[in-house]
């Protein structure tokens, strides 16, 4: 990606024999107090194992949910702690606090390529904040900082931005393979090698997607458009959309938005039927049209649709995808999302997924060993491509 310095790496970084605090993203779900799902935890091994073979002291930050600056045992990182035990062959310590001197203390005593994994991050209101004095207890941690948290890089909270102004600090491997991935999308130098370059966006709200779309439209051949929001362009456009959720003050915005793809020969692709309901639930009796009749909501993309697409897809070099086609979560929806799903996974593209929903109904249908790249973080992967850096990135190289 033009544009920002590159970002300092573990390379950069001496790491050896110290004591290391690494910003992970151990944002899981639990179920009944285990993880339900471990794919972010996998996703920080490979750069606590680099940090372990050099003989550093590994500590570890991340966090949780949502408790709002408060201790919430049902958001404790104690059964992300126990789920990283299981995948590495060293014991796992674990910290009901997140900072102090007793923290710092059981920091120094940890055995070289140890591991401690200390308690949510928003567990104190300092974190969101970027309390200054939260920020310095934190790299009070370790000697040298590592942020692999690549889903959080967007956020300027306390362990992104204030950690890196009092310790020498670079990117995990994490961060190095989102920024290859994802900056290969806008490089001007590669556009003859992405070409063509197609974008399938999807998801509720236009307004999340304004700017990434306006973004990639500078670079994009073909702009696949589904979910809800498909239908505030359809109505913009002047088309019958039912009671299908459109976000009224942003018509003429996506009329805007569109002019510019067409200014650019970028090839715009709305869909041309629709799985409908009377209601908005997940019984309600799924229906094919053609044309959305008056009270029905659209809630999927329709069989000619995915077909149309899967044609055009099937044409490209790389295609990057952000944003369900439709309530995938419920059966008689899912059929648009899973079939642009199964589309990329047997494709011949380069296949680079934004995260978010995406990945999460990637996983569902079981294919995630069928792309190239699932980013793990989806609001940080849209704000990257939108703005071409991240807070977090810039609290690095200034370090740097």
């Amino acid at each position: 990606m033009s544009g920002p310095a590159p970002v300092p790496n573990l390379a950069d970084l001496d790491v050896a024999g110290k004591r290391v605090l690494v910003r992970v993203d151990l944002n899981v779900p639990l179920d009944g107090g285990s993880v339900a799902d471990d794919t972010r935890v996998r996703a920080a091994l490979p750069t606590i194992e680099a940090l372990r073979g050099q003989g550093c002291r590994v500590v570890l930050a991340s966090h949780l949910g949502r408790p709002r600056g408060k201790a919430d045992p049902a958001l404790s990182l104690l059964p992300v702690a126990a789920k990283l035990a299981e995948l590495v062959d060293v014991e796992v310590l674990f910290n009901h606090d997140t900072v102090g001197d007793s923290v710092v203390q059981l920091t120094k005593e940890l055995d070289p390529g140890g591991i401690l994994v200390v308690e949510n991050l928003r567990f104190s209101p300092g974190e969101k904040a970027c309390d200054p004095d939260f920020s310095r207890e934190l790299a009070a941690l370790g000697e040298v900082f590592v942020n692999d948290a690549f889903g959080a890089m967007h956020r300027a909270h306390a362990s992104i931005t204030g950690v890196p102004v009092h310790l020498p600090s670079a990117a995990g491997l994490l961060v190095q393979r989102e920024l290859e991935a994802l900056g290969g999308l806008l490089d001007p130098s590669a556009r003859t090698e992405r070409a063509p370059f197609a974008a399938i966006l999807g998801g509720a709200k236009v307004s999340d997607k304004m700017g990434v779309i306006e973004a990639l439209a500078r670079h994009l051949d073909h702009l696949f458009i589904g979910g809800a929001m498909a239908y505030t362009f359809l109505a913009a456009g002047g088309v019958a959309v039912g009671a299908s959720r459109i976000e009224a003050d942003k018509l003429e915005l996506a009329d805007q938005l569109l002019e510019k793809c067409h200014a650019r020969n970028v090839k715009i692709h709305l869909p041309t039927d629709h799985v409908v309901g009377d209601r908005f639930a997940e019984d309600a009796q799924p229906t094919t049209v053609s044309e959305i009749p008056d009270g029905a909501l659209g809630l999927d993309i329709g069989p000619e649709t995915l077909q149309r697409w899967t044609e055009v897809l099937n044409t490209c070099r790389t295609v990057f995808w952000n944003g369900p086609m439709g309530v995938f979560e419920w059966d008689s929806f899912a059929g648009g999302t899973r079939g642009i799903a199964e589309a990329l996974a047997g494709s011949t593209a380069r296949t680079i997924v934004g995260g978010g929903d995406s990945a999460a109904a990637i996983a569902r249908f079981g294919l995630t060993e069928g792309f190239d790249h699932i980013s793990t973080g989806g609001g940080a992967s849209l704000e990257l491509l939108e703005q071409g850096d991240l807070v977090g990135l810039a609290a690095l190289r200034r370090k740097a």
